[in-house]
């Protein structure tokens, strides 16, 4: 009996212990699906948006408190977003400062990217610096290539764009990416991190723009959005 009743207590500990789980996810998922950092600290906030969030309604997004809206523009040497051109026209009707986004691929030659980049972002001297997201590894590209040909690549892909929108890019570095490349400490351009809730460290120096929250819940979109900060 008494090992029936000492069964029994452990099975309704593990039933506590459980419910006590899921309602601290619960709340933390709450609090982060509403959580942006203090404006007191970072008075210029803003968002990424790309065709995977679906339609966005911009007038909202500015009412929550965007101050402007980088759009995923294109991707590796071919591909191309296709909300790019409804996006860029519905920040700019908002009055949102903007700034375009391109994947970058270390398995394709940086003149065709930057080839497909210029095609899809217009030149405008009201632009934001162009941001080049730096996510995909070049372990598994089809042809070998290696950590030196990144950099250079990489460096000739940014000569190109910056050529085009006149002003120097940023990184937007993964945290696998700069542990496999340590690219923040070899090109010499103003980094975006990521990380949820608290300020990442990974690049080693200090970070222009930082995606803090990837989750944010808002009426202007019918999924997360992504929310980035700029450091004041």
């Amino acid at each position: 009996m008494a090992r029936k009743k000492n069964s029994r207590l452990r099975l309704r500990l593990i039933g506590v212990a459980l419910l006590v789980l899921l309602a601290g996810s619960g709340w933390a998922w709450w609090h982060l699906s509403g959580w942006t950092p203090e404006r007191a600290e970072f008075p210029v906030q803003g968002v990424e948006v790309g065709g995977e969030d679906g339609p966005v309604d911009w007038a909202a997004l500015k009412a929550v408190g965007a101050d402007f809206a980088y759009l995923d523009a294109s991707a590796s040497a071919f591909a191309r977003d296709p909300n790019f051109v409804a996006n860029l026209e519905g920040a700019k009707a908002a009055g949102l400062q903007w700034g375009a986004v391109h994947r970058y691929d270390p398995c394709q030659p940086a003149d065709k990217q930057a080839a497909n980049f210029v095609t899809v972002v217009p030149r405008d001297a009201a632009m934001l610096p162009a941001a080049v997201w730096l996510d995909q590894l070049a372990d598994d590209c089809p042809i070998k290539v290696s950590d030196a040909a990144v950099e250079s690549e990489l460096t000739t892909f940014l000569n190109q764009i910056e050529t085009h929108t006149g002003k120097a890019a940023i990184l937007k570095v993964s945290r696998s990416f700069e542990r496999r490349y340590q690219i923040a400490a070899r090109v010499d351009r103003n980094v975006w991190l990521e990380q949820l809730r608290f300020q990442p460290d990974y690049a080693g120096r200090p970070w222009a723009l930082w995606t803090a929250n990837d989750r944010l819940s808002v009426p202007a979109l019918a999924g997360g959005v992504r929310w980035v900060v700029v450091q004041p």
